[in-house]
């Protein structure tokens, strides 16, 4: 097992990355005496409950399975999260466990965070884009028909556990998904570990010991010294929303059915290099070799049919980067040198959006 520590003062937690964890007691020794609730979907349940249920004594009805889905990810889900923690008695000192993949993890956060004003939680991420991802950070929260994640609050775990034996049971889709959240790290921040990714992306798809290891850790580390630095997102944090505005508007064209978070934001950061490159920020061969590298990880790289570049821009629109009514993206000045700016010429953005709504995507 190995351990890293995020830097937010007293709410400083440990990440937990390693084989095994799952079913060790000794990884859990923030839980240790505590009062817990489970919260996971039926998907991950199917695997993994009966080994974290014994790792932590809990009884069968202090266990609550969710449908799994992006779309599960609404207020009603999260009222019904609510409503069984206050009937099972969870007491204010308690501690709700997230176990699974991005879904559960915000959703479970989230109503933890608004429980009786906020009780504790710990992430368990079953899926490679929780693990280097969403589990990190606190961030927690619903989507509402409006827009993704539109509705939700900062609240930090106690401790997060990355067991990364759950990668040999995650669905191909599931696990592709992951990459593009691993490939963005490298596009916004890290322009050496992009080329480890183009060389060594077939290592990472047969899930390789050593490179998953290596990879979870490495994006881990690049987000925990984002998110010390700026913990509310008011400025370094929201690089890492590179890709998301656009990934955001085509989930929410599509009700949230259909196409998994990673799925649109490989199409997104397509979307954020060709923009890039029409502003000529980002040389062609840079962005070819995005493009290049979701497509040779199995991705989408063009939105859904049907959508139009009017729509778009009426869904982006309700990014929570506007700012005073003015969209803010993310782009590339370079692989490994994103910005957040709302200085870019608004024609070139319709340019990109009608390349990328002019043929139909999967």
């Amino acid at each position: 097992m190995h351990t890293l520590q995020i830097e937010l003062g007293t709410r400083t937690y440990p990440i937990k990355i390693g084989h095994g964890l799952l079913g060790n007691p000794r990884a859990f020794a923030e839980a240790r005496g505590r009062t817990c609730r489970l919260v996971t979907d039926v998907n991950v349940a199917a695997h993994y409950l009966e080994t974290v249920r014994k790792a932590l004594a809990l009884a069968p009805e202090q266990c609550l399975v969710l449908p799994a889905g992006e779309s599960e990810k609404n207020f009603d889900n999260a009222g019904r999260v609510l409503d069984w923690l206050l009937q099972s008695g969870l007491p204010r000192d308690g501690l709700v466990v997230a176990l699974g993949g991005g879904v559960i993890g915000d959703l479970a956060g989230f109503a933890a965070a608004i429980c009786q004003r906020g009780v504790d939680f710990i992430q368990l991420p079953t899926t490679l884009l929780a693990q280097v991802d969403s589990s990190v950070g606190g961030k927690t929260g619903v989507n509402h028909p409006r827009g993704k994640n539109l509705i939700g609050a900062f609240h930090q775990p106690r401790v997060v556990i990355a067991d990364l034996d759950t990668l040999k049971t995650l669905p191909r889709r599931e696990l592709l998904a992951g990459v593009a959240e691993v490939i963005k790290y490298g596009m916004l921040g890290d322009a050496a570990f992009f080329a480890q990714l183009e060389s060594g992306l077939d290592a990472l798809l047969a899930l390789d010991p050593a490179t998953v290891a290596a990879t979870v850790g490495h994006c881990c580390r690049m987000k925990t010294r984002i998110v010390a630095e700026d913990e509310r997102e008011s400025g370094a944090r929201a690089l890492l929303n590179l890709g998301h505005t656009f990934a955001h508007a085509i989930e929410a064209h599509a009700g949230y059915e259909g196409w998994l978070h990673g799925e649109a934001v490989a199409v997104g950061l397509c979307m954020a290099a060709d923009l890039s490159q029409r502003l000529g920020w980002l040389p062609i061969v840079d962005a070819a070799r995005a493009k290049a590298l979701v497509a040779r990880a199995g991705l989408p790289t063009r939105p859904q049919s049907g959508i139009s570049p009017q729509r778009f821009l009426e869904l982006m629109a309700h990014d929570k980067k506007v700012k005073d009514g003015r969209l803010r993206l993310v782009l590339l000045r370079g692989l490994g040198e994103a910005v957040v700016t709302a200085d870019f010429d608004p024609a070139k953005l319709d340019e990109t959006l009608a390349h990328y709504c002019a043929a139909p995507g999967p």
